[in-house]
């Protein structure tokens, strides 16, 4: 018995949630409690996904320990007189066994088995202890913890976050009640499952309702609506992973499909930065009718701190001290200013996603290109255009010729073999969803495999394998919910791109669809009492805790057991991709090979992409020249370089005009010619020199037309002149005679 392998897989979990975190996540800009709700929310769902399984095989150690108890029969009203040896059975009663009572001389009726401890007589049968068991009080102090902490963030605390992040009010009290306004119809679902479950009970008379039945009826109600939505999510979802995954390796197909998303995508985003443009050009109007010593101007400064911050500075406070505000008729309410509060945070979190999902897809069409453009590369080495770079590191070891082989050879293939596993894999699990209520033969595949592995004490395959069914089950339900285009508002993005509020809904989906996730895997593997009938059979510690459905026998002997089976039709729904046709009939356009439109859209995209590529392509080759030509000649002092003196009337009092500053000089550009040079270095006529006498100035005439042109310097168009361009004031009535 170790605790290492529980403490190493809540360690690791630990680590695996604020990595994933951190990468989608911006841990510097989002709130801090955020970032924790999230954190916990992630950590606690991936903790049931991994220590799930050493439950399981702590609990196919206690069965067997439970099954190979020795046994002694008594009778009861032992013989007065004995002969043979005692033996101590029990803990508090000596009992004597002699010839008359041999359990083989005991009548049947009269046998009564008496179990003893594991050694007891020697007649025990040592069973396997796993290299992960634990104490029996372990993991149910941490299923507590886990479960009612997860369901608390899932039907409390997450979505109240959620619609706090978005309501438009400008105190804490009027987002709260917002919140709670808007989270209606989601408690209202929830309270509804509640109330039918709860006249139910009440309306059976051999059922006393106290705390326990209660707590069992608020769990009945949480699993009934995850598992409603579970079915709906796997129905989609395996199908459509194993036939990603299979399209992936078909580059045509993957390109043809991506920049079809562009050409959608396209008309998103400039519906996103349209819609962000008026609000703020309202923003703008309404800053100008709000003065600042208005008492609604905070709230025109909250509403200000949402916006860009170019917005922020173009918006310039009004000082009219002298106006009485309270006579305006035009300025806005506190309830229009809420509103414009909410349409600022909902067209900045659309514009948002719209530019990280359109990033992400021209990164996509970029690598899909280039591999598509590599393909026939004699010389066998990857050459990318736009598309990032693998780190330096990696690139080391990861060189051109090995990502060629990688992305052009062996990566299809390999692709199109985990395409075949998981196609298999989700054969599986339909086949044991429509099946594993039937308990004899066992026809849950899942079942099998596990009781073979639980007869032969192989615990490490045992948990490997529920962890590889868990995980699997949880990638198909999650993929689907950001694959449907009616949850196209939740987005995650790596990189840092996924906002706020699809963090709080991915935590809200983990912790409301993994217990009844796993409650589902424990009945495919025959781990359900209610599913096997079997009153012997010992049970999961997680199953203690969550109880079994026996107070609403509708949903345990009905719902729980025989709606899985729906997961066929969706999945037959998926196979011929019946809902994307029939979006596609009502007018929302979908990706399907045979239609015209779709076509016209992947023509479309495939135009967008070349022009956003000719415009980075130019932004690059511009910063790549400056910075060739700041490298080359930052330093040079050639006639090529604008010679940036002092301005002043003369050397002399040169220095004290232009503060002691020295001369510079500005390399030219190679855009420039030498007639923009000329242009740009011309110098403005000075008339600020203060004369007292006309007749002075006339007399200094000769005088200065002769220092003017002895400044002018004398050289060739393309040579360097020895002396710096330097110009003295030009006289005044130099062009007396035009």
């Amino acid at each position: 018995m170790s605790a290492a392998p529980l403490a190493i897989e809540i360690i690791c979990t630990c680590f695996l949630a604020a990595f994933l975190l951190h990468r989608y996540g911006d841990l510097r800009k989002q709130h801090i409690l955020t970032t924790i709700a999230t954190f916990v929310a992630w950590y606690f769902s991936f903790l049931i996904v991994f220590v799930l399984p050493l439950d399981v095989s702590s609990t196919f150690y206690r069965q067997c320990m439970e099954n190979h108890q020795p046994m002694v029969f008594t009778t009861p009203h032992p013989p007065l007189s004995t002969t043979n040896a005692t033996s101590n059975l029990t803990s508090t009663t000596e009992k004597n066994i002699s010839a008359e009572t041999h359990p083989l001389n005991i009548p049947p009726a009269e046998r009564h088995p008496l179990k003893l401890p594991p050694g007891a007589l020697g007649l025990s049968i040592m069973c396997v202890k796993p290299v992960s068991h634990v104490p029996d009080n372990v993991l149910p102090a941490l299923w507590h913890v886990v479960y009612w902490t997860s369901q608390i963030l899932t039907w409390i605390i997450l979505p109240m976050m959620q619609s706090y992040s978005t309501a438009g009010e400008f105190n804490v009290g009027g987002k709260i009640k917002r919140a709670l306004i808007d989270n209606a119809i989601y408690y209202g679902t929830f309270l509804a499952i509640f109330g039918v479950c709860l006249i139910y009970v009440v309306a059976r008379p051999d059922i006393d309702v106290d705390a326990d039945k209660l707590k069992i009826i608020c769990i009945t109600a949480s699993n009934t609506w995850g598992l409603f939505l579970l079915v709906l999510l796997l129905g989609y979802g395996l199908v459509e992973v194993p036939r990603t995954v299979w399209n992936g390796s078909k580059r045509g197909y993957n390109l043809a499909k991506t920049q079809f998303k562009i050409a959608k995508m396209s008309t998103e985003k400039t519906e996103a930065e349209e819609n962000l443009e008026d609000v703020l050009d309202e923003i703008k109007k309404v800053s100008e009718k709000i003065r600042y010593n208005h008492p609604s101007r905070k709230h025109l400064d909250t509403i200000l701190q949402k916006c860009p911050e170019a917005v922020r500075k173009s918006v310039k406070r009004e000082v009219d001290d002298y106006e009485d505000y309270n006579k305006a008729p035009d300025i806005p309410s506190e309830s229009q200013l809420v509103k414009l509060h909410k349409r600022v945070i909902n067209a900045t979190q659309s514009h948002h996603r719209t530019q990280a999902q359109w990033n992400a897809l021209l990164e996509k069409a970029y690598l899909l290109e280039d591999v598509d453009n590599n393909i026939g590369s004699t010389d066998r080495t990857f050459k990318r255009t736009l598309s990032a770079p693998p780190p330096a590191f990696i690139r080391s070891v990861y060189n051109t010729n090995v990502e060629w082989y990688w992305k052009c050879l062996i990566k299809p293939w390999l692709m199109k073999g985990f395409a075949v596993v998981l196609i298999v894999f989700s054969f599986m699990v339909v086949w044991s969803e429509c099946l594993f209520f039937i308990k004899e033969p066992v026809l849950s595949l899942f079942a099998v495999f596990i009781n073979l592995a639980k007869q032969n004490d192989n615990y490490v395959y045992i948990e490997f394998a529920s962890i590889i069914t868990i995980a699997y089950l949880c990638f198909c339900a999650y993929y689907s919910i950001f694959q449907i285009r009616i949850m196209n508002w939740y987005y995650i993005a790596p990189h840092h791109q996924t906002d706020e509020y699809s963090l709080v809904f991915t935590g809200m989906m983990l912790c409301r669809l993994t217990p009844p996730m796993c409650l589902n895997f424990l009945g495919l593997i025959h781990l359900d009492s209610h599913i096997t009938q079997e009153e012997k059979l010992e049970e999961t510690s997680y199953t203690k805790i969550m109880g079994h459905m026996d107070v609403i026998a509708i949903v345990s002997d009905g719902f729980n057991i025989y709606f899985p089976i729906a997961i066929v039709v969706l999945c037959v729904c998926t196979y011929f991709s019946l809902g994307s046709r029939f979006l596609h009939c009502i007018g929302f356009q979908q990706f399907i090979g045979d239609d015209e439109m779709a076509q016209e859209l992947v023509d479309e995209g495939r135009q967008i992409v070349k022009r956003e590529k000719r415009r980075l392509e130019r932004k690059l080759d511009s910063e790549e020249r400056r910075r060739e030509w700041t490298e080359r000649f930052g330093s040079d002092t050639g006639s090529s370089d604008r010679v940036i003196g002092p301005r002043g009337r003369g050397s002399d009092n040169s220095r004290d005009y232009t503060g002691g500053r020295g001369r510079y000089t500005v390399p030219r550009s190679p855009d420039e010619s030498d007639t923009t040079e000329l242009l740009k270095e011309a110098e403005p006529i000075d008339y600020t020199g203060e004369t007292t006498d006309p007749l002075d100035d006339y007399s200094r005439i000769d005088s200065d037309q002769r220092s003017y042109q002895s400044s002018v310097p004398h050289s060739s168009r393309f040579g360097s002149t020895s002396t710096p361009r330097s110009f003295s004031k030009p006289p005044k009535g130099i062009f007396d005679d035009v």
